[in-house]
């Protein structure tokens, strides 16, 4: 018997592991971790369905630093000046997935694969929202800080006067992981007698430079890990939701199926490209 069970081992029929030892699927799924996303109260505008009655929608903005007061001379006519406007048509686009399992699969798993589908679905969703922020709302920002092989003090704060040279309200930083990994080494949020604070030793984060609030944003939905954004989130940029997530349930009874599509439409679009800067690094 010996021998025949080390002749079976020898072949690639058994594994030794797999015929010897005791094996046990565990009843529970490890998920993916989580992205780190920009948050949607970031966008100075945000408009849902009921907003958007048709395919697309306007937005109305004031052009800036329009309209003059003169001097005027005795007895003269007032000179005549009025604002100037422009607009932004945000169109939706649709975004989806659809979802095709096997009844054999659905009866025998230990786990509702649909469900669990649908629900990374979702989450795909959300991060294909933050890559449309990036790519289509904040990389259109009116200026660029150049860094060189690391951002430094003086990349965060010309990025803010850039803001303010436009009379905007730097409020927020959105960093990727090099960005981040820089700020770490920088000892003036690391030592306590400089920073205030000990956040960055204990948390490894420091959540607040310059009134600015600091958001590490995930490499894997979008961001570029040597690049940072300064923005003022009041003006910065909007989202026009003509679909939010949906979920619709299908049958394909011909293939012994069931499925489901997830879908959104959503349209991300700077404001004011002013309002935003971004930094780059080697």
């Amino acid at each position: 018997m010996t021998d025949y069970i080390k002749s079976f081992l020898d072949t690639s029929i058994g594994t030794e592991g797999q015929l010897l030892i005791p094996r046990k699927i565990m009843a529970t799924m490890i998920e993916e971790v989580d992205k780190v996303l920009i948050p949607r109260s970031e966008a100075a505008e945000f408009m849902g369905p009921a907003q958007i009655p048709g395919s697309s929608v306007d937005v109305n903005l004031e052009t800036p630093n329009t309209m003059d007061v003169r001097a005027v001379a005795e007895g003269a006519e007032f000179p005549l000046d009025n604002q100037e406007y422009t607009n932004i048509n945000f169109k939706p686009v649709k975004y989806g997935v659809a979802i095709r399992i096997t009844k054999e699969m659905l009866e025998d798993s230990q786990w509702n694969l649909l469900q669990r589908n649908i629900r990374t679905a979702g989450k795909r969703m959300a991060e294909n929202e933050n890559s449309l922020v990036i790519s289509d709302a904040l990389d259109s920002a009116a200026n660029t800080q150049a860094g060189g092989t690391a951002v430094t003090i003086a990349d965060i704060t010309r990025a803010m006067q850039y803001l303010e040279d436009s009379d905007y309200t730097p409020t927020s930083l959105f960093i990727g992981n090099e960005v981040l990994n820089d700020l770490r080494n920088i000892d003036t949020f690391v030592e306590a007698d400089k920073v205030g604070n000990t956040d960055m030793i204990q948390k490894g984060f420091q959540g607040t430079i310059y009134g600015l609030n600091v958001m590490r944003v995930s490499t894997n939905a979008g961001m570029t890990a040597t690049t940072a954004y300064v923005t003022d989130k009041n003006e910065a940029y909007g989202i026009a939701e003509k679909r939010p997530i949906s979920v619709e349930n299908f049958d394909l009874p011909s293939y012994d199926m069931s499925g489901a599509t997830v879908s959104q439409r959503i349209k991300v679009k700077a404001l004011r490209t002013s309002a935003m800067c971004k930094i780059t690094s080697s």
